[in-house]
């Protein structure tokens, strides 16, 4: 059995290393490519891409093919593509056309999305193949993807090319190309996960979660997933525009030799051992404070972590930014978790994995895709509106960062505003709680 826990160890951390080596360094590379202002596009991708193809994926593990054969076809072509990114973008320096490297990462993007629902599905398949209960067995074995996912920005943080740190190139996407071609062999590797039987298969409606539109009907539901599409507006934001934000800071004489404008990965891979900390505490505050409460000391975390960015700075103000991605854990952990549990515990069996979808589609999909393309319309119209666009030009980085500033007041003012539309109109008392 400790075997088969080590091999599902190994899975998820490479898992999460694919993912890790370019999510929150990549705007830093295309910012210094003059795609700053269509950073939220690459990330709005994976919003768009995770409303229909994890489901789509789902279908095809459950009625044709094995779900870790597919993860690993699906990481095969994603890694391609990826990597074809990253050397396309090598070869061609500041020359880099945005649709062709757009499109390659896109095209990654749209096999890698579903590679995360899968990798659980195959973690909880052995799992219970071997005996074993997934509720207790499977975090443990998750939180190695966390470590994962850390290490490789870590990687990506210290290890140089052509002079330069892989975080400010694309190098980057080779190195998650990679580890996904490593993970697409390894699958080969991993035990068995029969199709199931066809009076288990659900339809794109249900894999969607579609069907618990229907929840809708019930107020306490409606508003349920209504403010949870407004709090995943949240989601990517730090993600999309932390490393960028920071880069600026280098242009500022007395910012340019700071440890966090140099190794910006490092920085924010503490946001990542926070969440993996923060995780635990879940089951503790649920019971005591029920999701009402938790779900509004995550939104009161949002708000901290975006306030603290625009107050920070990476020289005598680094440890506000140190505070802000420690409260990470508790704004994305508090949202994703309890909320995850919450629906789990609050919907009939019948319709309980379609609402999971649900949840996902309005948080991964909608929100995340919404938040990344209005946040990127806020800075292109307070940061890069600073930015001169002839090459050599004079810009005034003072106001460039002013702008950065005043960006993350307007987002830390928008989870603020959330929270309190929240508190007012989310009606679940402590009764209820359990």
């Amino acid at each position: 059995m400790r075997h088969l826990k080590i091999r599902l160890i190994l899975l998820s951390f490479l898992q999460f290393a694919v993912w890790g080596a370019y999510l929150v360094s990549q705007g830093r590379y295309l910012s210094g490519v003059g795609f700053g202002d269509r950073i939220g596009l690459f990330y709005a991708v994976q919003g768009i891409v995770s409303m229909f193809m994890p489901a789509l994926m789902g279908i095809v593990a459950d009625r044709y093919v094995p779900a870790q054969r597919l993860l690993g076809i699906c990481h095969a072509l994603a890694g391609t593509a990826m990597a074809a990114a990253g050397i396309y973008g090598v070869m061609t320096g500041a020359e880099v056309e945005f649709g062709v490297l757009f499109s390659l990462f896109a095209l990654s993007i749209l096999f890698f999305m579903p590679t995360i629902a899968l990798s659980n599905s195959v973690a909880y398949t052995v799992l219970e193949r071997a005996g074993m209960d997934p509720v207790k067995e499977f975090p443990p074995i998750r939180v190695w993807g966390t470590v994962g996912f850390i290490c490789s920005m870590l990687f990506v943080d210290v290890a140089g090319f052509r002079g330069q740190s892989m975080q400010t190139t694309s190098a980057q996407y080779v190195v998650s190309g990679i580890l996904s071609l490593a993970l697409a062999v390894y699958t080969l590797t991993l035990p068995g996960c029969p199709v199931s039987n066809a009076g288990n298969r659900k339809s794109i409606a249900d894999a969607m979660g579609l069907r618990a539109f229907a929840l809708f009907r019930q107020r306490r539901m409606a508003v349920f997933f209504i403010f949870s599409m407004l709090l995943g507006v949240a989601l990517q934001i730090t993600n999309g525009f932390a490393s960028p934000f920071l880069a600026d800071f280098g242009h500022l004489p007395e910012y340019e030799n700071s440890f966090g404008v140099a190794h910006s990965n490092v920085l924010i891979s503490v946001s990542q051992v926070s969440e993996a900390l923060c995780f635990l505490l879940i089951p503790f505050f649920l019971k005591k404070y029920g999701i009402k409460t938790v779900m509004l000391i995550a939104m009161t975390a949002w708000t901290l972590r975006f306030a603290l960015f625009a107050v920070g700075n990476p020289g005598n103000g680094v440890w506000l930014f140190i505070l802000s991605m420690a409260v990470y854990g508790v704004a994305f952990d508090f949202f994703n978790i309890s909320g995850s549990l919450f629906v789990n515990q609050t919907t009939d069996k019948s319709m309980r994995a379609s609402a999971q979808g649900l949840f996902m589609l309005m948080t991964n999909g909608i929100g995340a895709a919404a938040g990344t393309l209005g946040a990127q319309a806020v800075v292109n119209a307070l940061v890069n509106v600073h930015k001169s666009p002839v090459q050599g030009a004079s810009t005034d980085w003072y106001a460039v960062m002013s702008g950065w500033s005043v960006c993350w007041w307007i987002f830390a003012a928008y989870a603020l505003f959330t929270a309190v539309l929240f508190a007012v109109f989310f009606r679940y008392g402590r009764a209820e709680k359990h």
